[in-house]
């Protein structure tokens, strides 16, 4: 379609007029460029203004009786042929730097905003990402474990569970705490046992409590590190079962926030 436009705006020599169009946006007149979309009128050569173009184009879409997945008439602007054009350059191998050059974008961000991404092309995308990766590693690295093996990487989830949650250690890796979990940064704790928590720590209390009054000092001192890990590890109990019933801000913006800072006077 765009070969036959051109086809009909050239010069008996070949060439494509040039036409001096005023830019609405920039306030200023364009110097005199190839204009795709202009006409003649008596005998003089005019750039064909958006709204004829948004006209033509809606004229053509009504005529085809193309719908959407909803049933609704397709509604086209001038501006979404930017856009068609960005996705199929780029999806045929057009490298984003030369699209941006083409479009006249000074942010390349601008450029891969206008190409569309399709379910498909990410899931083609993503396997040959991986087949390239996967390339450059030695074939080692992929041979199929044993079943010693297997049962062993499955037997270190089954011993990460715990009686208060999960650790959260690293396969392959031993317990450096010695089995102290209530005091383990990588405790993950379960809210269901948070009245197994709340036994530790008045459990921890009372021992406390018996060992300043025997006069062993040592051992108290211990019992206050526990305490105080038993109670973080309340804490965190709570904040989880807080977050499961209150509803948390995501931070997306209103529209009200966002027109405040792209609208200037």
């Amino acid at each position: 379609m765009l070969s036959a436009i051109v086809c009909r705006i050239r010069n008996p020599d070949g060439s494509v007029p040039l036409v001096v169009a005023y830019d609405h946006h920039e306030k200023i007149w364009n110097p005199p460029i190839p204009l795709l979309f202009q006409r003649t009128i008596a005998l003089e050569t005019r750039p064909i203004p958006i709204s004829g173009i948004r006209v033509l184009v809606s004229n053509a879409l009504a005529r085809t009786g193309l719908t959407d997945v909803t049933g609704k008439p397709l509604d086209f602007a001038p501006h979404d042929f930017r856009r068609i054009f960005t996705t199929d350059a780029i999806m045929n191998g057009m490298p984003p730097h030369i699209a941006q050059l083409l479009l006249g974008h000074k942010d390349i961000n601008t450029t891969m905003g206008y190409k569309a991404v399709y379910p498909e092309e990410a899931i083609n995308g993503h396997r040959a990402f991986i087949a390239r990766r996967r390339g450059m590693r030695p074939s080692e690295e992929y041979r199929h474990p044993s079943d010693t093996e297997w049962d062993e990487f499955l037997g270190h989830f089954e011993r990460r569970r715990l009686a208060l949650g999960d650790c959260g250690r690293a396969y392959g890796t031993n317990c450096i705490h010695e089995h102290s979990c209530v005091r383990c940064p990588l405790l993950r704790v379960d809210p269901a046992q948070r009245q197994r928590l709340l036994d530790i720590r008045d459990n921890l209390t009372t021992r406390i409590a018996e060992a300043e009054r025997e006069g062993w000092l040592g051992e108290a001192d211990g019992l206050r590190v526990s305490l105080a890990a038993a109670k973080e590890k309340l804490a965190q109990a709570d904040a989880s079962l807080q977050r499961r019933v209150v509803a948390v801000a995501i931070g997306i913006p209103s529209f009200r926030d966002v027109a405040a800072r792209t609208v200037t006077t």
